[in-house]
């Protein structure tokens, strides 16, 4: 089960970072898929907690041990190590380490994310920029004030642009 979830998790992490623009604009699922992960990988550390005190390798070494002494100096058999190891046993004590890890990763991403998300809502407030722009509808149809006896009133026109 935790092998499952290590390779959907490690699938996930990779997306995420592939897309981080859509990653920014969806915060707050992204933060609850990785709360989630969170969850699974509790209870896969949960279902291997009795690993945690085993013994997965240990070393022999034969005690005997043989020296002679003679006119060239001292030669011997020195006693020999070896380590046993219990690959099983290694797999699930590497694998319950790795879950308490990814527990620890994905709360810190859950957590910044929903950090990130609430500073880009604070970001996301409406701007208001006023121009204002003197126009005149003489000088646009070509007609001159001076001589027509009569006047056009300029317009003084407000455009609001939102940022």
């Amino acid at each position: 089960v935790l092998f499952i979830v290590s390779v959907l998790a490690a699938a996930w992490a990779i997306l995420t970072v592939l897309r981080r623009k859509s990653t920014r604009d969806s915060a707050i699922f992204v933060s609850f898929i990785d709360l989630c992960f969170v969850g699974a990988f509790i209870a896969g550390v949960y279902e291997l907690r009795n690993i945690a005190n085993a013994n997965c390798s240990n070393f022999s070494a034969d005690s005997r041990f043989s020296a002679t002494v003679n006119n060239n100096g001292i030669s011997g058999d020195a006693p020999s190590l070896r380590l046993n190891t219990n690959k099983e046993c290694a797999m699930r004590k590497a694998s319950f380490a790795f879950g308490i890890m990814n527990c620890i990763f994905f709360a810190i991403t859950a957590f910044l994310l929903l950090f990130m998300h609430r500073t880009r809502k604070d970001d996301r407030e409406v701007v208001t920029k006023e121009t204002y722009r003197r126009r005149s509808h003489d000088s646009r149809r070509g007609h001159s004030r001076s001589g027509s006896g009569h006047h056009r009133r300029s317009h003084d026109s407000r455009r609001q642009y939102y940022v």
